[in-house]
């Protein structure tokens, strides 16, 4: 197997300078680069990652906790990461927390046990107080969808109040004031500011918010059919229904219809994250755009400004929603 050194000596140049193209160092300029690469390639060198984070140190990895793995969100957040910072020649390894505060915990202290140069991570279960105590490691964090104001320049983060704002409005526009709401787990930050941004469009608009007509939901599907079968089986009038995911839409669509409703015609629904089947089902889905691949590129940029001294990278913390008109809302 080729050595650095038989790379060095084909190459015609010093060992530091081929460790120096290795850890993707700028200070080499791109008629050497392009020498040792070459070199490396005739001789079919492939570089010793632990040497690498040895001379670098570094190990070019970075930690990525999400609530979960399964369903399209989270596969959209962790994309986004991965493809930003593997053109950078970073690595990424994952593990989840489901939303509860052991297993965050457990997960954070695997990905440090691992020596990740930095976390990006998703937290629903932790103290924002654990959170300040926990940045104050030797690990860099970042935090996804979430604000904490003492660590905002770590935080990439959603307007969720005005989202759940948007979706209301976008209801109370088309002529609806009888409006149901199954919002997400209480526990959870974008929950509570979803249903927030919700009530402030009512009071906008001199609408009561019914506590009749909601619903505390689990941002599944199984959670807007829940929803919506409390509503029907306590015979409430409302001719409209705000779901704070998408997921769970598309769990009152299939129970609506499978119950003998046209959509929208007999009921207006409206999601939120506007994830990829949104536009699939039918009726496509109006929904609010939580832009959360993109979030995972800010992220992932964040990590590779502050940890790997990327020049150049602006930084975006905050993301603001939008409405999706499709076809599930009717004008009355």
């Amino acid at each position: 197997m080729a050595t650095i050194y038989e790379v060095s000596s084909l190459a015609g140049v010093s060992l530091a300078t081929v460790s120096r193209v290795i850890n993707n160092n700028t200070r080499v300029s791109d008629k050497t680069r392009k020498k040792v690469e070459e070199a490396m390639s005739e001789l079919g060198y492939r570089p010793n990652s632990i040497a690498q984070s040895l001379a670098s140190n570094r190990t070019n990895s970075v930690g990525i906790l999400v609530s979960e793995l399964h369903g399209p969100f989270f596969g959209q957040m962790m994309a986004g990461i991965e493809s930003e910072l593997r053109a950078a020649g970073k690595h990424v390894i994952i593990t989840t927390g489901h939303s509860e505060e052991d297993r965050e915990k457990e997960g954070i202290d695997f990905l440090i046990s691992r020596n990740c140069d930095a976390l990006i991570v998703h937290l629903e279960g932790l103290t924002d107080e654990y959170i300040i105590n926990l940045s104050k490691g030797s690990t860099p964090i970042y935090f996804m969808s979430k604000i904490i104001p003492e660590l905002e320049e770590n935080c990439i983060y959603l307007d969720n109040e005005l989202g759940g704002y948007l979706a209301a409005k976008a209801l109370i526009d088309k002529g609806h004031t009888q409006i149901a709401y199954i919002s997400g787990p209480k526990f959870k930050p974008d929950s509570k500011d979803r249903l927030i941004g919700h009530k402030r469009a009512l009071s906008e608009h001199n609408l009561a918010f019914n506590d009749e007509l909601y619903f505390e939901g689990d941002f599944k599907e199984t959670g807007g059919k829940a929803g919506l079968k409390q509503f029907l089986t306590k015979k409430l009038a409302f001719t409209a229904l705000v779901c704070a995911n998408d997921e769970m839409a598309s769990g009152a669509m299939t129970y609506a219809r499978e119950h003998g409703f046209a959509l929208p015609q007999d009921l207006s629904i409206i999601g939120f994250d506007n994830i990829i089947f949104s536009r699939h089902i039918y009726p496509k889905l109006t929904t609010i755009d939580n832009p959360v691949y993109d979030m995972g590129h800010m992220a992932a940029k964040l990590v590779l400004k502050n940890v790997y001294q990327q020049k150049n990278l602006t930084i975006n913390h905050s993301f603001e929603p939008a409405l999706i008109n499709r076809d599930s809302i009717a004008q009355l």
